[in-house]
């Protein structure tokens, strides 16, 4: 038995879900998002809750039982709170900057890296070192922030990159002489 799947969703007030088939929509403070499950599961709105139950036994009927859950789950965190990624530079003379819609990067290459950022995902950089990706899907944002840490990934001799903030880097060790 799926122990995250027998959990309901608890809907916070100012959060709408309204049900078609299979397909679920919430609707809170920072927008909309929708997520259609699979058959294998079936999903009700029960007094300001969601509960996902399997159809069946089967292996993949377990499977997607939990995983639906934990994505009607990351739409109420969505619209409500929202999800960030904090991602910070370091290296001499690396630093970040917002111009409109294209986050500048300074990343030691003889040119500016211009990063376009797209649409449902809002960066800003409060400090030159600093980074931060927020939105209402967890997924976008995630990745967005993977590529954005992807154009210089830290490296293990001197730590110099971008890094997710709190990211720890293992470090080598130099030649000897």
């Amino acid at each position: 038995m799926s122990r995250i799947g027998k959990k309901p969703v608890e809907l916070p007030s100012g959060v709408n879900a309204s049900l078609s088939g299979q397909t679920i929509e919430v609707k809170g403070p920072k927008g909309t998002r929708s997520f259609t499950a699979t058959d294998d599961v079936t999903i009700a709105i029960e007094e300001n809750a969601v509960k996902v139950t399997p159809r069946g036994t089967s292996k993949r009927a377990r499977q997607q039982w939990g995983m639906t859950r934990s994505m009607v789950e990351n739409l109420v965190t969505g619209v409500t709170t929202g999800f960030k990624k904090e991602l910070e530079i370091q290296g001499v003379g690396y630093r970040a900057a917002m111009q409109g819609n294209v986050l500048k990067l300074s990343l030691g290459y003889s040119h500016e890296v211009n990063f376009e950022v797209p649409a449902g995902v809002t960066v800003t950089s409060p400090k030159q070192t600093e980074i931060v990706v927020e939105g209402i899907d967890q997924q976008i944002v995630g990745q967005v922030a993977a590529n954005i840490r992807e154009w210089r990934a830290p490296e293990p001799y001197k730590g110099k990159g971008i890094r997710y903030k709190g990211e720890y880097i293992f470090r080598k060790e130099g030649k000897k002489k």
